[in-house]
């Protein structure tokens, strides 16, 4: 075979059933042999658009998510979709063209050294040269993306090597002598977590997207009702634990809910699972938890105690941890006082907004989405205060229901995901919460949508700002709005000039009718809504404070 159909019979042989990418130079042999071969390719409209929707694919499927470009600015306009997926450990693998490998290291035309842009970025990469190698390159790069902590893998394949011929041989059973990950838990460990668990007051279970990651969800609700602890998630573990059930806080951090930034603060244990306690999570990190033993499970050793002293750590699967926990442990600790004590934090913190004004609030849109789906679909987001409304403000039932940039927070991310995930998840309804200057970042995926009759629907809360900018220029700079305010195209005739469906919803009295047409909408649709152009995310933390000193104003 050419290194071209080595390539292509390797990801079929991988499981692979879309990718997500855009044709160049260095990669037309690849393309030419795709023009005969059964895997289902997106033409999208920018590479950015193709690592986003890869990402999106893979959380919303658990699979690992394959986009593909050309060498140079093909490569490069990866970049920021795999840094966003290494920083939310998403599992994907981007193949990339280069130059002939007698033109590496000779600035030859579009020639870009990926591999080292990439190497902080990456779970691990490859230049593949000799076309031999390129079956088990392909084989290495999937078992590394999907499998310990997850993240992306990039390949970078030379013209010539897709060119070249070699005997297929692929292998069947992937070792790698210096990568093995740990998935099973110290039994001394759990034995340790168990004692300290039975001996808590004031437990309390801090879950992040590694539960997730782990199809640890169900263990999880085992654990919390069996040890009646509250729990909370992070942006990442939203969906983890069902949003409407009696122990759940919310998510914690600078736009946490204030009772799951109080009893954090008061826990006398913390079992963190699957979680990197993040600076937006801690707060003031010499103030974070000051009365708490931490318990905390992770898959990747190089998490515990990054950031946080850790009193007992187990490194492995959180399901299979976990699971094993809830077996050790022979009393559970009495936590009725203490989810009392929560209960009257709720009653007096509780999650609202004021109503009335001239323009729409955000938060109601979101309140009616809910109630239109029941939490029956997958909510991906843009960054910004759309995206923290809609972490606040709808009920996140289930895993891979909920698909956002943590770590990166990369404007220009929802759209091209919400595609992935609905290419990935095709019978559910796929909404993509936006605001009006994120959406404009890969505005020009509506043409892969159409094209593709991928029928996203999207959400654009329109305030004329950029909004979570603007709200830390109110709060910390004296209102003094320097480049925020931003100028936007007319959302419903730009929709319309793509074959979409477009809509403008300003009173709401029409918000239920619109959301319900857009559902209904066999189409891709952009239901632009006018939001209040100062309404603000609350709560918040400021920067440097502990996570208990929050500003709980109303906009």
């Amino acid at each position: 075979m050419k290194g071209s159909q080595i390539l292509l019979e390797s990801l079929r042989r991988a499981g692979v059933e879309v990718i997500f990418g855009y044709p160049g130079g260095q990669v037309l042999p690849i393309f030419d042999s795709l023009y005969d071969f059964d895997i289902k390719f997106i033409l999208t409209r920018h590479e950015q658009g193709a690592a986003h929707a890869a990402d999106g694919y893979a959380r919303a499927t658990g699979k690992v998510g394959v986009c593909l470009a050309t060498s140079g600015p093909g490569a490069t306009n990866l970049v920021t979709g795999i840094a966003n997926a290494f920083m939310d450990s998403i599992p994907m693998v981007a193949i990339t063209g280069q130059v002939g490998t007698h033109l590496i290291g000779n600035d030859a035309f579009q020639e870009a050294d990926v591999t080292g842009i990439t190497r902080p970025i990456t779970k691990h990469n490859f230049l593949v040269k000799d076309v031999r190698d390129l079956s088990r390159t392909i084989a290495e790069a999937f078992y590394i993306a999907s499998s310990g902590r997850p993240g992306p893998v990039l390949i970078d394949i030379p013209v010539d090597i897709q060119r070249a011929e070699a005997d297929f041989a692929w292998p069947e059973d992937i070792r790698i002598r210096s990568y093995k990950p740990t998935y099973f838990g110290h039994p001394g460990q759990i034995k340790k977590a168990a004692k300290l668990v039975s001996q808590a007051k004031k437990p309390l279970i801090y879950a992040g997207g590694g539960v997730i990651t782990s199809g640890a969800s169900l263990a999880l609700k085992e654990l919390a009702e069996r040890i009646q602890a509250p729990v909370t998630s992070t942006f990442m573990g939203l969906g983890c634990f069902p949003a409407t059930h009696k122990l759940y806080l919310g998510m914690l951090g600078m736009h946490g809910t204030a009772y799951a930034n109080h009893a954090t603060m008061e826990a006398d244990l913390i079992i963190a699972v699957g979680a990197r306690f993040d600076d937006r999570v801690t707060g003031r990190l010499d103030h974070f938890a000051p009365y708490a033993k931490i318990i905390h499970v992770d898959i990747d050793p190089s998490s515990i105690s990054k950031n946080v002293h850790v009193d007992i750590p187990i490194v492995g699967d959180a399901k299979n941890i976990i699971s094993e926990l809830c077996k050790e442990i022979k009393k559970v600790p009495d936590t009725i006082l203490w989810l009392k004590t929560i209960d009257a934090w709720k009653k007096k913190h509780p999650l609202t907004y004021k109503s009335g004004g001239k323009m729409l609030k955000p938060q109601f849109i979101l309140e009616e989405l809910w109630k239109l789906t029941k939490g029956d679909a997958i909510i991906c987001t843009e960054v910004g205060q759309s995206q923290m409304w809609a972490c606040q403000w709808y009920k996140h039932l289930t895993p891979r229901t909920w698909i956002s940039s943590g770590g990166l927070g990369t404007m220009g991310f929802g759209f091209p995901a919400a595609m992935g995930a609905k290419m990935g998840v095709p019978g559910k309804e796929v909404f993509n919460i936006a605001g009006d200057g994120s959406i404009q970042m890969n505005i020009q995926e509506l043409a892969t949508c159409v094209a593709n009759k991928i029928n996203v629907k999207v959400l654009i809360f329109n305030n004329g700002f950029l909004g979570m900018v603007r709200q830390w220029q109110e709060l910390f700079y004296k209102k003094r709005y320097s480049y925020t305010p931003i100028t936007s195209p007319d959302f419903v005739k730009l929709a319309q000039s793509y074959g979409a469906v477009g809509m403008r919803v300003t009173k709401k009295e029409d918000v239920r009718k619109a959301l319900q047409k857009t559902i209904k909408t066999d189409n891709t649709v952009f239901a632009e809504f006018i939001i209040e152009p100062e309404e603000n995310v609350w709560p918040m933390v400021p920067t440097g404070q502990a996570i208990n000193n929050m500003i709980d104003g109303l906009a």
